[in-house]
C-alpha cells in the first residue's frame, strides 16, 4: 500500500521514535552523569508553528511527527537514551529542556538535504547549567525516481534526531552541566 501512496505522489507517513543508539548510550554511561528529568520540549519562539507539525521538502509527500509535534520527537528521542543509560530520575533537580529551531528536509533530484538544530537548556534548579543551540545536517545523493528518492530522505531526516542527540551527549559542556 505504502509503494501505491509513494507512486500516486500522496504518501501522509508518521515519523515515530526509535530505540536507543547504543553508542550514545555507552557514551552516556560511561561519562559518569548525573540522572535528570526531560523537561518540556516545544517550539522556539518566532518560529513558525508549521515547522513543528508538518515537513515539506518531499515531492508532494508529506511526513508527520507521530506524537504531533517534532519537538515532541526530538524530546522523545532524549529521553530514549537517557533512559537506556539508566539516566532519567524525575526527582532530579536537573532538568534539560529544548526548543526546535530548525526542521527541514529537500529530496531534491540529485542531491537531498537535511538539518535539525536546537537549543538545549539544562536547569539545576533555577539555575542554568547549559543553554546551547546545536545543529546537524545530513547531504545524500537523491535519486531521479521519487519512489526511491523519498523515502531516502524520510529515513536520513528521521536520523537527524539520533544524530543530534548524539552531538549533544559529544558537548563536553552538557557533560559538565549533567557531572555527578
Amino acid at each position: 500500500m505504502l509503494a501505491v501512496l509513494v507512486f500516486a505522489g500522496c504518501a501522509n507517513i508518521k515519523l515515530d521514535a526509535t530505540g536507543a543508539t547504543p553508542a550514545t548510550v555507552e557514551k552516556l554511561r560511561s561519562a559518569r552523569l548525573a540522572p535528570a528529568q526531560v523537561g518540556a520540549f516545544r517550539l522556539a519562539p518566532g518560529k513558525d508553528p508549521a515547522m513543528d507539525t508538518s515537513l515539506s521538502g518531499l515531492r508532494g509527500n508529506s511526513l508527520a511527527p507521530a506524537k504531533g509535534t517534532w519537538s515532541q520527537l526530538l524530546k522523545d528521542t532524549v529521553l530514549a537514551e537517557l533512559t537506556a543509560a539508566g539516566l532519567v530520575d524525575p526527582a532530579s533537580s536537573l532538568v534539560i529542556e529544548g526548543l526546535l529551531t530548525d526542521s527541514k528536509v529537500d529530496a531534491a533530484i540529485g542531491t537531498g538535504t537535511g538539518r535539525l538544530a536546537a537549543r538545549f537548556i539544562v536547569k539545576n534548579g533555577s539555575r542554568v547549567a547549559y543553554d546551547k543551540e546545536l545543529a546537524v545536517d545530513a547531504q545524500w545523493e537523491s535519486s531521479f525516481v521519487g519512489a526511491v528518492a523519498i523515502p531516502a530522505a524520510m529515513n536520513q531526516y528521521g536520523a537527524l534526531y539520533k544524530s543530534l542527540v548524539a552531538k549533544l551527549v559529544d558537548d563536553p559542556d552538557f557533560r559538565r552541566a549533567l557531572t555527578k
